[in-house]
């Protein structure tokens, strides 16, 4: 079930808003879906994403299943922050790829009235809490978390198993690399 937060009364202060989950559970589709929303109302809307998700194109947000919308690809946090601060409204892409800083940018940012909307995965092909999403969890005034279908048995899948390990933590893919798992087989997985 997704919320609006639209509701909330004007305040002084933005708000962080995190979308969380699995590899093709939704997370961008919710975070696009929630953009176009908002601009219907409020023009001064700006999206990113980090340089290194360049899966689909450099200048656009893709879905796995082909939706998009225009953003900025960025390096850092820095750059991001220096792009958004006279913004209503910001959208961040794949933040599980940005450095620790981005924790301190989004709450600069929602400090100065912006409200922040975050899209990301919560833990990394081995399970574990994958960079600032933990942190930027914490710090959220709301969090959704979405899951995908089990690719193995159409159970609810909160994990994504990459197909390939390589060791490395940050691999860019789709399809062709991930896929979304159950707990009973993220565990057999491991166990192998």
């Amino acid at each position: 079930m997704f919320q609006e937060y639209s509701e909330i009364e004007i305040q002084k202060s933005g708000w962080i808003e995190i979308i969380t989950g699995s590899m093709f559970s939704g997370k961008t589709e919710e975070l696009i879906r929630r953009i176009q929303i908002s601009e219907i109302s409020e023009p001064n809307v700006k999206v990113f994403k980090p340089k290194v998700d360049n899966r689909y194109a450099e200048d656009e947000i893709v879905t796995h299943s082909k939706v998009s919308i225009k953003c900025v690809s960025v390096e850092s946090s820095k750059e991001l922050f220096r792009m958004a601060r006279n913004s209503k409204i910001v959208g961040i892409d794949e933040a599980q790829f940005f450095d620790d800083g981005i924790i301190k940018v989004c709450n600069d940012l929602a400090n100065m009235g912006i409200r922040v909307i975050v899209a990301g995965l919560d833990m990394d092909f081995l399970g574990n809490p994958f960079g600032p999403m933990p942190n930027l969890m914490a710090v959220a005034e709301f969090v959704t978390k979405v899951h995908a279908e089990c690719s193995k048995t159409g159970e609810l899948a909160n994990f994504s198993h990459r197909l390939n390990p390589d060791g490395k933590t940050i691999q860019v893919g789709g399809k062709a690399a991930y896929e979304a798992v159950s707990r009973f087989i993220f565990k057999e997985i491991l166990d192998k």
